[in-house]
């Protein structure tokens, strides 16, 4: 009876001890998985350690391609010109294939075929057997990693295809975090892509504009011979060529708009002032905004984008004797406001034309950045009034960031 009692304590601390070693394990992975910023390496040192709990002889990683390939991505173990002939194999011709599809962990003997892949360095002794368990994330099975492991090794290891099975799901998680984190990466690009092609053509696209307009007025300064007409846009052409060069000095640095230090409104007033210079009409800057109720950086920067691209539409196309720009705060609602009194335009023709209408789908990008939105009303002979409306709880909710203190 003693012998009895002795051998049932002596097996349950051996199971106590395999739950210990397999809970260690899983939280090894887990937190490996939430601090690994690195795939890659987070699967190399996730097959080493898995090697020492089960004593594998080799171990690898493979995704399942679109095509239905199974891809070597990480191993131990492995001849290196075994892993570059054997990168990539069709699913259907192996147990990793059949564990993807069946969704469990299959533990083979016959390894002919990876005797064919591997070569026979691997099968020195004969007494080895294959193990291999899915990778899944939320119902879907993204690979399978295999163990190759002595046959005696799997006795008496009841816990061992639970444990497995539960690294496969914390692996799997990872690797979709990878997937999901350079979806994000890539998408960022673009969108610094379309934000630098934005600042182009709001900035320096529209300093280049205004440039050749006034050599135009040049050439005819020159045909009638008025020479003081003729310094004083030569004049006008040098502070626009200066302009263009602080514009693009600012866009190589930073890839953002050269926002005044002083903030929005002494932006705002710096556009003003250039459009009184470009237009000759009367332009009218309308503050009801405390100087002191700032906006995050990137925020003031799209909406100093804004007011630029409606007054150089206003300078460029309506003809326009009198403009009136609006800033407006109130309990944190915004107003920006700019009208004319120019010829208007009818919009669905507007809306045709290329250049003119990646202006206007620009300014409703950059609203749509604040959380707010933006009218455009214009007809024929009846003026242009831009506005935008947004709020502070809106600029939060889109996730611009705070500004620092000047």
């Amino acid at each position: 009876l003693s012998r009895d009692l002795d051998e049932a304590v002596r097996q349950q601390t051996e199971r106590i001890e395999q739950k210990t070693r397999s809970l260690q394990i899983l939280y090894d992975v887990a937190a490996s998985v939430n601090v690994s910023r690195d795939l890659d390496d987070l699967l190399t040192r996730f097959l080493h350690t898995l090697r020492e709990v089960v004593d594998a002889r080799a171990a690898t990683v493979r995704l399942l391609d679109s095509d239905g390939q199974m891809r070597l991505v990480a191993s131990v173990g492995l001849d290196p010109t075994v892993e570059e002939r054997d990168r990539v194999i069709p699913a259907a011709d192996c147990l990793c294939g059949t564990a993807v599809d069946e969704r469990a962990v299959l533990v083979t003997e016959s390894l002919e075929h990876c005797r064919r892949l591997l070569g026979s360095s691997l099968f020195a002794r004969e007494q080895l057997a294959l193990l291999a368990v899915p990778l899944q994330y939320r119902g879907r099975t993204l690979g399978v990693y295999n163990l190759f492991v002595e046959r005696d090794v799997l006795e008496g290891r009841e816990d061992l295809e639970e444990l497995l099975t539960s690294i496969g799901r914390h692996l799997g998680m990872a690797i979709e975090k990878a997937r999901l984190d350079e979806e994000a990466q890539r998408l960022s690009i673009m969108e610094e892509r379309t934000r630098l092609a934005h600042e182009l053509h709001d900035s320096l696209a529209q300093t280049l504009a205004s440039l050749r307009f006034q050599i135009r007025v040049l050439d005819e300064s020159l045909h009638t011979g008025k020479e003081a007409s003729l310094w004083h846009e030569l004049e006008r052409i040098e502070n626009s060529v200066d302009e263009a060069y602080v514009e693009l000095r600012e866009l190589i640095a930073h890839f953002r708009a050269p926002v005044d230090r002083r903030g929005l409104l002494a932006g705002v007033e710096r556009l003003v002032e250039r459009a009184r210079r470009e237009t000759g009409a009367q332009v009218f800057l309308q503050k009801e905004w405390d100087e002191g109720d700032r906006l995050p950086a990137v925020a003031e920067m799209e909406v100093l984008r804004i007011v630029q691209e409606a007054l150089a539409n206003a300078r460029k196309h309506s003809r326009a004797q009198h403009i009136r720009v609006l800033l407006q705060a109130r309990d944190g609602t915004y107003k920006v406001l700019v009208e004319d009194d120019g010829v208007g335009f009818d919009q669905p023709a507007r809306s045709a034309h290329r250049g003119e209408h990646l202006g206007l789908s620009i300014m409703r990008d950059r609203a749509r950045r604040l959380g707010g939105k933006l009218r455009i009303e214009s007809e024929p002979g009846e003026g242009t009034r831009v506005q935008l409306t947004f709020t502070r709880a809106g600029l939060e909710g889109s996730g611009v960031q705070e500004a620092k203190p000047p």
